[in-house]
């Protein structure tokens, strides 16, 4: 049985009534939650996206209502008329549970069946459930919280960015393929046959051109794609807070995002971040933290014991030494009591996935020091080792002896990995750090070439830009990203406006001239024509609410994410075409 609405027009929404409200008339809406009926007396939870409202239908005030509510399920969307009045056995967890509204008129605007999930936040039902029936999943109320927070985020930033001169300008989704360190999503053009469009990975070309434009501030709030391999924080399309400025320096930028990034944890989440936010070169990040986006929440910071043991009796060591590798560990203190040997064997086993061979441990008890390695050990050299790390009972230390690169990612994971066993970290605490100063470049061992850090765009350092030619590995960047709790949640550069500076950069790269023209000639040619000092920062949106609403799965602040294998289980994205379809775009598919 479907009704219309009628002459009911909404006048509350569920979770906004209150003691205030007794002995007004009221017309709610919404989905039932739950009915209890008691036999003379049928109570509903009645929900909408402000909260639970509980409704009464008692018989002796209309034997036909009653008749009606008795066949009221979970999840019939009806609307009910009727009074406000004081509940006499209150509900201390829900907003509205001084009152309860006596039904006088009911409408049942659409029946249910059962659902395949139950609605409630604490349901437990498999992810792949709840992305099938999405829909049904965003009824929850956290769910919807979380698209609220993010709604408003969004509203923040965008009232900050034009309070301070910024212009929101969209930017094409169908754009020229250029490498940007990810794979394309690739469009097929039917009118132009052979030739594709690609979705972009980010508005950073355009945002340039906006620049030589004349725009001075531009932003945007705007999805991006990359066909890359997805992890738990990462999607094949994806939300920037995209901003570019002219006539500024790293400093004007970082200021001004530390006055938006103040303004929105104060307003969000009532907290008072510190300002000037703490900075650290990406050198020393990576001896301290083994990673470029460091948690600043705990310690176990890597130490470097090379020097002790560059002679030891011990080949693991002083043969990578000599091998130009390098040996480092961290104190896991005043923990090691929690570590069996079990316990360790599992973290050499993580360290492995990081290129480690292995993992050297040393634990301080009351008895003494535990080591397999310590028979290889001077005396000397392991107190020597145990000094340097700061080792007390009760501490385990751990150590890689790898090249230096291998050494970083392997303990600067290992860090983040033994905190994480050890439940030490506190999503309440921010720690927020600007990392400064990358390298210009990384060598790729695949092509046997130096490729852009960041994108070739980027500025280097000018007291650097003389080893363009020479010893492009020591050149750094203009570049910045700001880290919080571990997590890069942007990062941006001042990018190069001179073009005898672009063109060594393309040099340096391995680009001709030619090449360079190829595949930025439209930015090359705009170049010409005067070209203001520019820079900006992205930031990824959907990370900022994850750590806003302390959400450990970036699916959880998305409204209709994909999978990790990149798949729609709603929609069933992506789908095979029809064979009309492709011969318009000119496409044959060979699945060999």
């Amino acid at each position: 049985m479907r009704e219309t609405m009628g002459n009911l027009r909404r006048t509350h929404m569920c979770g906004d009534l209150r003691i205030s409200n007794i002995n007004e008339e009221t017309v709610l809406m919404g989905w039932v939650q739950r009915e209890r009926n008691l036999g003379s007396l049928i109570f509903v939870d009645l929900r909408d996206t402000t909260g639970i409202c509980q409704i009464v239908f008692d018989n002796t005030v209309s034997e036909e209502i009653f008749k009606k509510a008795e066949d009221i399920r979970s999840e019939f969307v009806v609307a009910v008329r009727g009074k406000v009045r004081e509940r006499q056995s209150k509900n201390k967890d829900i907003e509205t549970g001084d009152i309860e509204v006596l039904a006088q008129e009911l409408k049942i605007l659409n029946e249910s069946e059962t659902p395949p999930i139950y609605i409630k936040d604490d349901d437990n039902v498999a992810e792949t459930m709840r992305l099938k029936y999405r829909y049904l999943d965003l009824r929850k109320p956290s769910m919807q919280n979380i698209l609220k927070i993010r709604h408003k985020t969004a509203k923040m930033v965008r009232d900050f960015l034009d309070e301070n001169n910024f212009v929101e300008i969209e930017t094409p989704m169908l754009n020229k393929p250029t490498p940007e360190g990810a794979r394309d999503y690739l469009v097929p053009s039917r009118v132009n046959p052979g030739h594709f469009y690609a979705l972009p990975q980010s508005p950073q070309l355009m945002k340039q051109l906006l620049m030589v434009s004349g725009m001075d501030r531009y932003y945007q709030i705007v999805k991006c794609f990359r066909d890359e391999d997805l992890r738990a924080n990462r999607q094949p399309e994806f939300t920037q807070i995209d901003i570019e400025m002219s006539f500024v320096d790293v400093e004007d930028v970082i200021e001004i995002n530390e006055k938006m990034l103040y303004r929105l944890f104060k307003e969000l989440k009532g907290i008072e971040i510190e300002l000037p936010i703490q900075r650290m070169t990406y050198k020393e990040a990576m001896e301290r933290f083994g990673v470029d986006k460091p948690d600043l929440r705990f310690g176990f910071e890597l130490v470097n014991i090379s020097d002790i043991v560059e002679n030891s009796e011990f080949k693991v060591f002083s043969g990578t030494i000599k091998d130009n590798g390098c040996v480092r560990g961290i104190n896991v203190k005043g923990y090691g009591d929690q570590f069996t040997r079990k316990n360790i064997n599992s973290l050499e086993e993580y360290v492995k996935t990081f290129k480690a061979k292995g993992l050297a441990w040393i634990k301080i008890t009351e008895e003494g020091i535990t080591s397999p390695i310590a028979k290889f050990l001077s005396e000397e050299e392991l107190n020597n080792m145990i000094n340097r790390m700061d080792g007390e009972k009760g501490d385990l230390l751990l150590f890689v002896a790898d090249k230096e690169g291998v050494v970083f990612d392997s303990l600067g994971n290992l860090r983040n990995e033994v905190a994480r066993r050890l439940d030490i970290l506190n999503d309440d605490e921010l720690k927020l750090v600007w990392i400064t100063e990358f390298p210009l470049f990384e060598y790729d061992e695949e092509e046997e070439r130096y490729v852009a850090k960041h994108h070739p765009f980027t500025h280097p350092m000018e007291e650097d830009i003389l080893l363009l030619e020479t010893e492009p590995e020591k050149v750094r960047a203009k570049a910045y990203d700001i880290v919080i709790n571990g997590d890069e949640m942007g990062g941006g550069s001042i990018r190069i406006n001179d073009r005898e500076l672009q063109n060594k950069m393309f040099a340096a790269l391995g680009l001709s001239e030619e090449e360079a023209w190829n595949k930025f000639g439209f930015l090359l040619e705009a170049f010409k024509y005067g070209t203001p000092p520019h820079g900006g920062i992205a930031y990824g949106f959907d990370r900022l609410m994850m750590l806003l609403t302390q959400s450990s799965n970036i699916r959880d602040v998305i409204a209709f994410p994909k999978t990790q294998s990149a798949t729609c289980l709603l929609t069933g994205a992506p789908s095979e075409v029809a064979e009309e379809q492709l011969k318009e775009t000119h496409i044959k598919v060979d699945m060999k």
